[in-house]
């Protein structure tokens, strides 16, 4: 399906390690001519790691989108009741935001917009990064892979001997994953 005339809502949480391809899907997605608008959980809108400063990242993330960020649940509540998103992606999704999708929480800004933007029965891409994936997180990824309008970026292993529990979405296929989920569609296949 074709992105150019579509709203999606890019919401990133704080798998910092995968900030720099993330942010490279996002200029993919803009140069669609969708209009993107960001989100950020709490933690990765107000956290500097070794990986960078939030700082440069939020000031590439509106470059980027041309929108200001969301990042506290007030701000992102709204997007259920205005109906705004056709597609909300979250990319990176760590174990935590896994677990609280699968459970129903919604107090963060990213697990308030998914929430908020679920209840419109519209798409939403989950774009998996956790230490855990086939650890203590593998039963809310098997929740949420049996859930209503949820797809998945494809995703597997990203160092099996090093840490053989991690899990992380090939993120290139984030554009790939939203025209399909667009079309109701899971992209396959969704193990790679």
């Amino acid at each position: 399906m074709e992105l150019a005339s579509k709203t999606i809502g890019f919401a990133m949480t704080g798998s910092f390690c995968t900030f720099r391809r993330v942010l490279s899907e996002v200029e993919v997605l803009a140069k669609t001519g969708a209009n993107i608008i960001p989100i950020m959980s709490e933690t990765a809108y107000s956290t500097d790691t070794r990986f960078g400063t939030c700082e440069s990242f939020r000031e590439e993330l509106i470059k980027l989108t041309g929108n200001q960020i969301i990042h506290t649940v007030a701000g992102a509540e709204p997007i259920g009741p205005k109906g705004y998103l056709d597609l909300l992606v979250i990319a990176p999704a760590t174990g935590n935001t896994l677990a609280k999708l699968a459970s129903g929480i919604a107090d963060t800004s990213v697990t308030m917009a998914a929430k908020a933007h679920l209840r419109n029965q519209k798409p939403l891409v989950i774009a998996v990064s956790t230490n855990d994936g086939l650890a203590n997180a593998a039963k809310n990824i098997g929740m949420l892979l049996n859930g209503k309008n949820l797809y998945f970026v494809p995703f597997g292993q990203d160092d099996c001997w090093k840490k053989p529990n991690s899990l992380v979405a090939d993120m290139t296929k984030i554009k790939e994953t939203a025209e399909a989920a667009l079309e109701m569609q899971q992209l396959q296949p969704i193990l790679c």
